[in-house]
């Protein structure tokens, strides 16, 4: 099916280029976008929302080339991902490819400042985020392009279930700033270490755990007849041990996993009942559920895992995350490392956002436009733009005078300007910049003549009760 969609939209690739009249593709290649300057101001506001919810948890930002080592990716097995990259050699030889997540990233990058002996060089907990673009070749669909930016946050070094529950308190964090609700938005939450020792014990075997987890992370997907065809048929799963497995999977409680699998890790099961309990203190427990099917399809998690979702089921999973105490470890490191990190897309968010008409209005705004009388005013114009952006304010200086005022009121309207700064020799000689404010009604009360030498100082204040 997805060969067919992707040969699909390479017809349409095709029958768009066709159709174009230019010299070049005007249209971004399949699963890519373009942002103009209106889609900017959104994605400025998404991340800006991202940065300061990070802020506020103390996590410091940090980046990585987006182009990657293959190695970093092909070392996990079991996973789609692998089949999902735009990987290539480069012209020196290597294997390389556009980073299709950042979690091996930040892993290389901490075993980077680790000694030999297996040493953190850095101080723990190591609290970090970053809003990567990530790539991924996929079929495209609703919610699902092949490039994305990705909000991660990840904390190194601490073993405990608080850092999951710090985590998931800046998801939900950013959920209530953007005015999503628990009725709104949940967080399915399980437990990998609880998963591995319920399958270990109905005979699945720590080579089969990662790829049984890929499968039965597509429960909700695709349902349990297609997951057990996939166990049976791809695994080579026991039909009985399939039917168990997906039974176990429909626990919807920490109580009833504990009742129905009397061989799950107790000590996994204390972690989601401590995490349940801290999630309630904090004040965010609205917004968790119990769910023994999300298991997460990364191969490198262990513990606890969680996955976010819209309650009308709408949409693909809103961000995900858990616990991979094992990553740096497979990476070379000579001593387990807690981790424990989320990856919160762009995508599903705004596609949410945009239905429940949650993305407020964004428009194009300045503070001046600053304007010549005449060409000969130029110079005299250019010297009261420097002044004003030296005091702080937006400027746009219209690039040549205009014969009648009236166009230059119509396009400081249109590029969003609060004023209008008008160069004129009268009011030059006098040692005066005449500034109109566009958002003042009154045409008596709209306009003064400002001496130039008093501009910088007073400007912000000339209207301090107009909606500027």
């Amino acid at each position: 099916k997805a060969g067919k969609e992707d040969k699909k939209a390479g017809k349409e690739d095709k029958a768009a280029a066709a159709a174009n009249k230019f010299a070049v593709p005007v249209e971004p290649v399949t699963g890519a976008r373009d942002f103009y300057p209106e889609d900017m101001r959104v994605r400025n506001w998404l991340f800006g929302t991202f940065r300061e919810v990070a802020r506020l948890f103390a996590f410091q930002e940090y980046d990585a080339p987006v182009l990657e080592h293959e190695d970093l990716y092909k070392r996990k097995a079991g996973e789609e991902i692998t089949q999902q990259m735009y990987n290539f050699v480069d012209k020196a030889g290597f294997a390389v490819t556009l980073r299709p997540e950042m979690t091996p990233s930040l892993a290389r990058m901490v075993l980077g400042r680790t000694s030999e002996a297996g040493d953190t060089k850095m101080l723990l907990p190591v609290k970090w985020f970053s809003i990567p673009q990530c790539w991924r070749f996929e079929t495209t669909q609703r919610g699902r392009k092949r490039e994305h930016y990705q909000w991660n946050m990840d904390i190194v070094g601490v073993k405990g279930v608080s850092a999951e529950v710090e985590l998931l308190a800046a998801i939900t964090q950013f959920f209530a700033r953007v005015g999503l609700s628990a009725a709104d938005v949940g967080i399915k939450v399980n437990s990998r270490k609880v998963m591995g020792s319920i399958l270990k014990a109905k005979g699945i075997s720590d080579a089969q755990f990662a790829p049984v987890c890929v499968v039965v992370d597509k429960l909700d997907k695709i349902g349990p007849d297609a997951v057990k065809e996939e166990l049976t048929g791809t695994l080579g799963v026991a039909p009985a041990t399939a039917d168990a497995i997906i039974a176990t999977m429909s626990a919807r409680s920490v109580d009833e996993l504990r009742a129905i699998a009397r061989d799950a890790d107790q000590e996994g099961l204390l972690e989601l009942e401590e995490l349940f309990a801290q999630a309630k203190a904090y004040g965010y427990g609205d917004y968790l559920m119990f769910d023994a099917s999300v298991v997460r399809g990364l191969a490198y998690y262990t513990g606890v895992v969680f996955e976010c979702f819209d309650r009308k089921g709408e949409l693909r999973a809103i961000c995900g995350g858990g616990r991979y105490d094992r990553l740096l470890t497979l990476y070379g490191s000579r001593q387990e490392v807690p981790c424990v990190g989320f990856g919160f897309g762009d995508c599903v968010i705004m596609e949410l956002l945009t239905m429940k008409n949650l993305v407020p209005p964004l428009p194009q705004r300045t503070d001046f436009v600053v304007a010549a009388y005449s060409k000969e005013m130029q110079e005299k114009a250019v010297t009261v733009a420097a002044i004003l952006r030296a005091a702080g304010a937006t400027v746009d200086m219209q690039g040549e005078a205009k014969r009648k005022v009236g166009q230059t009121f119509d396009y400081a309207n249109r590029v969003g300007a609060d004023m209008v700064a008008l160069v004129a020799p009268d009011e030059w000689d006098k040692g005066l910049v005449r500034i109109k404010n566009l958002r003042v009604e009154d045409k008596e009360a709209n306009q003064r003549d400002v001496p130039l030498a008093d501009l910088a100082a007073t400007w912000a204040s000339l209207w301090p009760a107009a909606a500027t």
